[in-house]
C-alpha cells in the first residue's frame, strides 16, 4: 500500500488481492465523513429528522402492514 500526498487530495494504492468488500466499506464511511464533515446539525437535530421519517414511512405502509 502507498499513500500520497498532493495540494489537493490524498491518493491510496492497493495491491490488487486486497478485499474488495472491505475498501468498499471504507470508501463509504470515507465518504460519510465528507459530507458531514462540515455539517452544523446536533445529534437532537437528527433525532427528529429520524422520527419525521419514521412516521412518513408508517402513514405510508400502514395498510399494506396490517391485516
Amino acid at each position: 500500500m502507498t499513500i500520497e500526498r498532493t495540494n489537493s487530495e490524498i491518493i491510496i494504492k492497493l495491491p490488487t488481492y486486497v478485499n474488495v468488500e472491505g475498501v468498499q466499506r471504507l470508501l463509504d464511511f470515507l465518504m460519510y465523513r465528507e459530507v458531514t464533515a462540515k455539517s452544523k446539525a446536533t445529534q437532537e437535530d437528527v433525532d427528529q429528522l429520524v422520527a419525521e421519517v419514521k412516521k412518513g414511512r408508517w402513514a405510508r405502509n400502514k395498510k399494506r402492514l396490517l391485516p
